[in-house]
């Protein structure tokens, strides 16, 4: 990503930080970087686009809050990270977050979730043709949870003194439990 790419699409993520996703316009990010908004299109194209960079730019921070020295780390403990930086990444940005659970992945950097989930799962042991489907699930559960949760669209219960913490732990270990079955009964997991 080009520098001033990735600055037009920072200043895109800022302000929808501050006022909200309908508070995006090309006018509105154009007067942050300093230019009109015609002289964005060759970066960002349409506001489409810059949507889909809005995706992309997400997913690349996702990426980089989970790290890459995280081969040599077990299956569990990498998915429990992943997780935990997906609803971190949804607290940082909640109001552009949906935008990962509404729009196609766009760019380069889009597949990097599901990529990731994909590796957790081959090297926890689970079958080849279960991979897409545990994945999709993981994946839903991942995106779906947390965008509910910060956009109010999901009831927090209090629980152990946490609202939410406790329950979203919970269920990552769950998610963990079922992947631990579909590597013991292969024949179900397909």
């Amino acid at each position: 990503m080009d520098d001033k790419r990735r600055l037009i699409l920072d200043q895109a993520l800022a302000l929808v930080d501050e006022r909200g996703l309908a508070a995006m316009s090309m006018r509105a990010v154009a007067e942050r970087v300093g230019l009109t908004s015609m002289a964005l299109y060759p970066y960002v194209g349409g506001k489409d686009a810059l949507l889909d960079g809005l995706v992309d730019l997400l997913h690349l921070e996702l990426g980089t809050a989970v790290g890459d020295d995280l081969a040599d780390i077990d299956w569990r403990r990498r998915l429990r990270a992943l997780a935990r930086a997906v609803r971190s990444l949804a607290h940082a940005h909640p109001s552009a977050f949906p935008l990962l659970l509404n729009r196609s992945a766009a760019g380069a950097s889009a597949s990097w979730l599901t990529a990731a989930l994909r590796a957790i799962l081959l090297d926890a042991g689970v079958p080849d043709r279960a991979v897409p489907r545990l994945a999709r699930m993981i994946c839903a559960f991942l995106l779906g949870y947390t965008t509910g949760e910060v956009t109010g669209g999901l009831p927090v219960v209090e629980w152990a003194g946490q609202p939410g913490d406790a329950d979203f732990e919970a269920d990552v270990e769950d998610l963990l439990a079922l992947v631990e079955r579909a590597v013991c009964t292969p024949e179900r997991a397909g």
